[in-house]
């Protein structure tokens, strides 16, 4: 079975106004369309547009309670969540927790008390929450886990001769930095020394903050850490004074181009600072966050979940199944996604493991599954029951669809 659905983007404060709309050919509302969730998440369930639907239920969270058999078939529930994320500023830094930790943390703050609507929970649900992003704009910019120590050295040497050159020198200010960076150990042990002192919350840290700020005002960034330097001045300017600003010169910064993705499993510090794309994860809402935000962070739970090992920029690179198809498969059972693109009205052929979500983000389609068959055009999205078995899309465009992955 093929249902139509639909959602309307959230309005965070970070979205794009505009770049949503002008993706799948939509309205724009004149506020902020941060976020298209297209799935079963009860944050926000994608609503059925399908007349077809017999049972008087108005989105797939409803039809799945309703009748899980047909919607989703073995899985007792939906295992992922499909977004288009567009991004105009920084989101918080933040992390996700190990299945094993989410269940944990869950657990320990239901005995608690603690309501699942307070603004100092955690863990909404016993799940993971991996993910993967794949850019659908010509760049899209992101920090993503911890740099190596030696680039952090760098970039404190380079803010020292700023602070050397500059009218009213303070290196006072930026010892504290520096000798962190330069303090013996394993990698590991100075970056879990570093942002503990970093969200500590003070007044050294204020200090630190406000001077590289200006610093990375003062001076042009140019050389191998300017995307880096430039990074600060941004956030500076959306988040003034928050240890983030900082906390970002720790972190990979990478860009990037049109149809790379990047995955970013449990423990990896991330911000998506600008751009647009496909965002698909598990269905889970646990972030830990650690700045540029005003919501509560919870730094022992925060330092607990992160992995303080220095490792390369994430990317996830694609494989190729068949004529047209692209998988992008990060080896967890939650999830897979793939890109179907086709030209000159070719045929490509995909078989998702269960139930799966689709969006075409151009062009039009005519998709055949096992039982039935329908249309989808640029901006439109369909559910697709696991009984359709493998679908055939002919047409010219694009189109992504989100599945389960590969059994644990």
């Amino acid at each position: 079975m093929f249902v139509g659905i639909t959602n309307t983007p959230r309005d965070y404060s970070w979205g794009s106004a505009t770049a949503i709309a002008e993706l799948l050919g939509t309205p724009a509302s004149g506020a902020p369309q941060a976020e298209l969730w297209l799935g079963a998440h009860p944050g926000s369930p994608a609503r059925i547009i399908d007349g077809s639907m017999k049972h008087g239920v108005d989105n797939l969270a409803e039809w799945i309670a309703d009748d899980r058999e047909t919607a989703i078939g073995e899985h007792a529930q939906l295992p992922f969540l499909l977004k288009i994320l567009a991004a105009d500023g920084p989101l918080s830094l933040q992390a996700h927790p190990t299945l094993e930790r989410a269940r944990q943390g869950f657990d320990a703050e239901n005995a608690a008390g603690i309501p699942l609507d307070a603004p100092n929970r955690n863990y909404k649900d016993p799940l993971h929450k991996p993910e993967v992003i794949v850019a659908l704009s010509e760049t899209f910019d992101a920090l993503c886990g911890f740099r190596p120590v030696a680039e952090i050295r760098d970039i404190v040497a380079l803010l020292e001769k700023w602070d050397t050159e500059s009218d009213a020198p303070a290196p006072a200010v930026l010892a504290p930095l520096a000798s962190r960076a330069r303090a013996d150990g394993d990698e590991g042990r100075i970056l879990r020394l570093l942002v503990e002192w970093l969200l500590g919350g003070s007044e050294e840290v204020a200090a630190l903050v406000s001077r590289v700020s200006a610093l990375a005002e003062e001076n042009e960034p140019a050389g191998e850490y300017a995307a880096s330097l430039q990074t600060v001045r941004d956030l500076a300017g959306e988040y003034p004074g928050d240890p983030g600003i900082v906390t970002s010169l720790l972190l990979n910064r990478v860009t990037l181009s049109a149809g790379e993705a990047l995955y970013l499993p449990a423990g990896n510090i991330h911000a998506y600072l600008k751009g647009l794309g496909v965002e698909l994860m598990a269905a889970s809402d646990n972030v830990l966050r650690g700045g540029l935000t005003p919501k509560y962070i919870d730094v022992p739970e925060l330092l607990s979940v992160l992995d303080f090992e220095s490792l390369p920029v994430p990317y996830l690179r694609p494989t190729f199944p068949s004529e047209g198809v692209e998988e992008f498969r990060p080896g967890v059972p939650d999830f897979v996604l793939a890109r179907i693109h086709t030209e000159l009205n070719e045929r490509a052929a995909y078989r998702p493991d269960g139930a799966a979500i689709a969006i075409c983000t151009s062009g039009s389609f005519e998709i055949h599954g096992e039982r039935s068959d329908t249309t989808l055009e640029r901006g439109q999205s369909v559910f697709i029951t696991p009984d359709e078995g493998a679908i055939t899309f002919t047409g010219v465009g694009t189109v992504f669809l989100a599945a389960p992955g590969a059994p644990a």
